[in-house]
């Protein structure tokens, strides 16, 4: 399939101006908000659209939700001008096309792929294909409760050619990045990676560490290589 060659970044769960601008610092794609106040990286649509005001050109913010109404996500994406939504709850294909202003708004669709051999039951394909009006799919692990998981799935499992644009989330890090665009790019339209757990600061949730991001970047671009 035809790929990209040049993988997009999200750093997701950012909470601190610090962190924002260490992220726009090592050259990310992407920054994500949790507007979900179940998360521990929960934050305030007002501060959501607080710190979106210190992103640089062309880096996108993006906003989480999870089952929440189209009223409040579109209420929501006013106040961050050039956001993107993230739905990464139980929500259909009609909601999503409600939510996002019937298309005017893009936004990706989170697919929860069951962690462990149990990967080959989720239906790729057909989630691809009911979501064809969403940007791309995110992949993440499926935990219990809702957000990130902070785990991997088995990536070897799955689909060989799936017709969207991928994002690859769920526990990775510098260390196991490279290895996850290598397996799943060949497998898409193109590969961006989504990363909030692993360059966070021990034990402290919506706390990034500069360093991490940095070393996140750099194993990304290795891939790219």
């Amino acid at each position: 399939m035809t790929q990209s060659a040049r993988t997009r970044i999200k750093i997701c769960g950012l909470t601190r101006e610090a962190d924002v601008d260490a992220a726009a610092q090592a050259g990310v794609d992407a920054l994500g908000f949790v507007l979900y106040n179940q998360s521990a990286r929960h934050v305030t649509v007002e501060r959501a659209a607080a710190l979106a005001r210190r992103l640089p050109p062309f880096v996108t913010p993006v906003l989480l939700f999870v089952n929440e109404s189209p009223r409040r996500v579109l209420e929501a994406c006013s106040h961050v001008p050039g956001c993107m939504i993230q739905f990464h709850g139980d929500e259909s294909p009609a909601v999503c096309w409600q939510a996002s202003g019937l298309g005017r708004i893009p936004y990706m669709r989170a697919a929860r792929i069951p962690v462990g051999p149990g990967a080959t039951h989720f239906d790729l394909l057909k989630y691809a294909q009911d979501f064809s009006q969403a940007q791309a799919i995110l992949l993440d692990a499926h935990v219990a409760g809702f957000g990130g998981s902070g785990q991997t799935f088995e990536w070897s499992l799955l689909p060989q050619n799936v017709d969207a644009h991928l994002v690859l989330s769920g526990g990775l890090n510098a260390a196991n990045v490279t290895d996850g665009i290598r397996q799943v790019r060949p497998r898409c339209r193109s590969l961006a990676v989504d990363v909030s757990s692993g360059v966070e600061v021990a034990q402290k949730k919506g706390v990034k560490d500069p360093e991490k991001i940095f070393n996140f970047v750099k194993a990304v671009r290795a891939a790219d290589d």
